[in-house]
């Protein structure tokens, strides 16, 4: 085994698990997970003589999980089809439900400490429609900018926005159900 064949397979054994967990929360899917540390592991590989050393293995290894993640989803939003808000709006474009824009009594104010409200707000975003769920995740969970959103989704600033405010509505009712109906 060549010097760089042997150096890969120690930042495998390493740096699996810790790419996995950080791959699974950006996609929710664990086979999409295993595919894309799979694909950081074959993009180090072919790449392994251009890596300087200037920051950890862990951290090179981190930024190539980023840039595959991104592409991940870069190809997925363009595959997916239209959405539809029939359940939210009427043919005038008005809520048919005016429930959701009630006030929430906090009765804990920090949730975001509560594993149990952390597990379904979790349920809640995977449940958003795909088109959604892509700029929700790199905007909040990988916490890019607007304009790289839109770049790497290939939507307007305008339309992401919207999809924002429409996920955000949606993430609300799912958590009325889900947690405050029920906590």
């Amino acid at each position: 085994m060549d010097k760089r064949s042997t150096h890969i397979q120690e930042w495998i054994d390493i740096h699996s698990d810790t790419l996995l967990s950080n791959a699974l929360f950006l996609v929710s899917d664990q086979q999409d997970a295993e595919d894309i540390v799979q694909n950081v592991f074959i993009a180090a590989f072919e790449s392994y003589y251009s890596f300087q050393g200037k920051s950890s293995v862990k951290t090179w290894l981190m930024a190539i999980l980023k840039n595959k993640v991104a592409e991940f989803y870069r190809k997925k939003y363009r595959q997916t089809g239209n959405i539809s808000l029939d359940q939210y709006f009427d043919l005038e474009g008005s809520w048919k439900n005016n429930d959701v824009l009630q006030e929430w009594d906090e009765k804990d104010e920090n949730l975001l400490d509560n594993s149990n409200f952390n597990k379904i707000m979790a349920e809640c975003i995977d449940k958003l429609p795909l088109k959604w769920l892509i700029p929700v995740k790199l905007y909040y969970l990988q916490e890019k900018k607007a304009d790289k959103v839109c770049q790497e989704t290939g939507i307007t600033t305008t339309n992401l926005w919207k999809i924002l405010q429409r996920s955000r509505m949606q993430l609300r009712e799912c958590l009325e159900i889900n947690w405050f109906n029920i906590s």
